[in-house]
C-alpha cells in the first residue's frame, strides 16, 4: 500500500466512523419518536419524491449512461433503471409503509405466572441497521422508510453504479426527516464508492451497527457473511423453481410460467428452473415451452425434455445451480411431486418455490417438505415481494433461518424485550 493509498483509507475510515457515531446518536431519539412523527416524516418523503421526480430521473440518466459505458448486463441495467412509473411505485411504497401499524411498543404476548408476575413481550427497534446493496436505487427509499417506521437509524451503502440516483432519492428522505423534526442523520447514505467503506461497515463501526443486511449478488453476500463482525440477515440469490404437476390446469400453467420467468427477468423472484411432472409431459411440457420461447426465453433442457422440444439447448449441471437474471430458463421432467422436492432440495437457494396443481395432496406435500422461505401454490414466483405481501416494501428476502425469513419488512426490523410487573414478589 502506498502512502497515498494509506491516506485515502484513513479518510474513508474517519468518514465511516463519523457516520457510525451520528447514526448511533440518532438511534435513541428515533426509538422514542411517536408514531405520528414518523408517519409525518414518511408522508413528507413521499411528497419529496413526487416533487423532485425530474431531478431523480436526471440523476438516474447519469447512472444509466455510466452503466452503459461500463458494459453492465441487461439485467443489471434493468435493476438500475428508474422510470416515471417506477418512481410512482417508490412514492406509493413509502406511503404504504407510512400507513402500516407502528410496530414499536406492540405487545406481542402477555401471560401471568402462578406467582402473580405479569410478563409481556414487547417489540423494540434493533438500533442501527447497515444496508449494503447493488444497483437498485429504489432500495434507498425502501430501506430508509422501513427502518424509520421500525424506529431504527440506518446507514445505506449503495453500489457505485447507482450513486447519483441513490443520492437524489436520499435527499428526499432527509427532507422528510427535517420536515418532521427528526434527526437528519437517522437515514445516512455513504457518499463514497470506495470499497473500503464496506469493510468498515462489516467491522461494525466500533459497535455502532447492530445488524447488516446485504442485498445483491452471491459475491457480495458471501463477502458480508465471511467478514461481518455483526449479525447478518442473509439474502442469497434467488434460484427459484416452478413445478407443474400432472393435475395442473394447462392454461394456468402456461400463464404462470411465462409471468414467473419473463415479467421481469432481473429480479430475485424470477423463476430460473421449470420442473414438469413426467406424467404431464405429453400434455403440458411443449405448450409451456412454446409459450416461453415465443416470449423470447432461451430454454436449456435435459436430454429427456429435448426429445420432446428439440429447439432447447442442452442443459449442463451448472444450469441447475444458476440464477440467470436473464431470459433463460432450465427445464427438466421429474417423477411427480416427490421428484420435484428432491430436485429443489438439491439445487435451491431456499428463496421461493411454486407449485401449479389442483391436487390438494400434492400441494400439501410440496408445502410440508420443502424448506424455502416462500412457497406458492398456483401463483407466480414474481409475487415474492414485501409490497405484494402487504408489507409496503422490503429490504430484501432473507433466506436464512434465524430471526428474519422471507420478506424483511418493519416487523422483521424489530427485536423485543420483556416487561415484568410484580407486586412485591421475592424468589424463594
Amino acid at each position: 500500500m502506498t502512502k497515498h493509498d494509506a491516506g485515502m483509507h484513513e479518510d474513508v475510515a474517519g468518514l465511516m466512523a463519523r457516520i457510525g457515531a451520528d447514526a448511533r446518536a440518532a438511534a435513541r431519539p428515533l426509538a422514542l419518536a411517536t408514531a405520528e412523527r414518523k408517519h409525518a416524516a414518511l408522508v413528507a418523503m413521499a411528497e419529496a419524491v413526487r416533487r423532485n421526480r425530474d431531478e431523480i430521473l436526471a440523476a438516474n440518466a447519469l447512472d444509466l449512461d455510466n452503466g452503459d459505458r461500463a458494459g453492465l448486463s441487461p439485467a443489471m441495467m434493468d435493476r438500475l433503471r428508474l422510470t416515471a412509473e417506477r418512481l410512482r411505485g417508490i412514492e406509493d411504497g413509502i406511503r404504504a409503509i407510512a400507513a402500516l401499524k407502528d410496530p414499536v411498543g406492540e405487545v406481542i404476548a402477555r401471560w401471568r405466572q402462578p406467582n402473580g408476575l405479569e410478563i409481556e413481550r414487547v417489540r423494540t427497534p434493533l438500533g442501527v441497521v447497515g444496508v449494503i446493496y447493488e444497483s437498485r436505487p429504489n432500495v434507498t427509499a425502501d430501506a430508509g422508510a422501513l427502518c424509520l417506521k421500525a424506529g431504527n437509524a440506518v446507514i445505506l451503502r449503495g453500489g457505485s453504479d447507482s450513486l447519483h440516483s441513490s443520492a437524489a432519492i436520499h435527499a428526499c428522505m432527509v427532507e422528510g426527516l427535517k420536515a418532521a423534526g427528526l434527526p437528519e442523520t437517522a437515514i445516512q447514505l455513504v457518499p463514497t464508492a470506495d470499497r473500503a467503506a464496506v469493510g468498515e461497515m462489516l467491522k461494525g463501526l466500533s459497535g455502532a451497527i447492530d445488524v447488516i443486511v446485504p442485498r445483491g449478488g452471491r459475491s457480495l453476500v458471501e463477502r458480508v457473511q465471511r467478514e461481518a463482525r455483526v449479525p447478518v440477515f442473509a439474502h442469497l440469490e434467488g434460484i427459484c423453481h416452478l413445478y407443474v404437476d400432472k393435475s395442473a390446469d394447462l392454461g394456468m400453467a402456461v400463464a404462470l410460467a411465462v409471468n414467473a420467468k419473463m415479467r421481469r427477468t432481473g429480479i430475485c423472484g424470477a423463476a430460473e428452473t421449470l420442473l414438469v411432472d413426467r406424467a404431464a409431459a405429453a400434455t403440458h411440457l411443449v405448450p409451456i415451452l412454446d409459450a416461453l420461447a415465443k416470449a423470447g426465453c432461451e430454454i436449456r433442457a435435459s436430454e429427456e425434455v429435448r426429445t420432446l422440444f428439440p429447439a432447447a439447448r442442452p442443459a449442463e449441471e451448472a444450469d441447475w445451480r444458476t440464477e440467470y437474471l436473464d431470459a433463460i430458463i432450465s427445464a427438466k421432467l421429474v417423477e411427480g411431486v416427490g421428484g420435484a422436492i428432491d430436485h429443489i432440495e438439491s439445487y435451491s437457494s431456499h428463496h421461493t418455490e411454486a407449485i401449479v396443481a389442483e391436487d390438494a395432496a400434492a400441494v400439501a406435500r410440496f408445502f410440508d417438505e420443502i424448506d424455502s422461505a416462500i412457497l406458492m401454490h398456483n401463483a407466480s414466483t414474481q409475487f415474492a415481494d414485501g409490497g405484494e405481501f402487504g408489507m409496503g416494501a422490503e429490504i430484501g428476502i432473507a433466506t436464512g433461518r434465524m430471526h428474519a425469513r422471507g420478506p424483511v419488512g418493519v416487523e422483521q426490523l424489530t427485536s423485543f424485550k420483556y416487561r415484568v410487573h410484580g407486586s412485591g414478589q421475592v424468589r424463594p
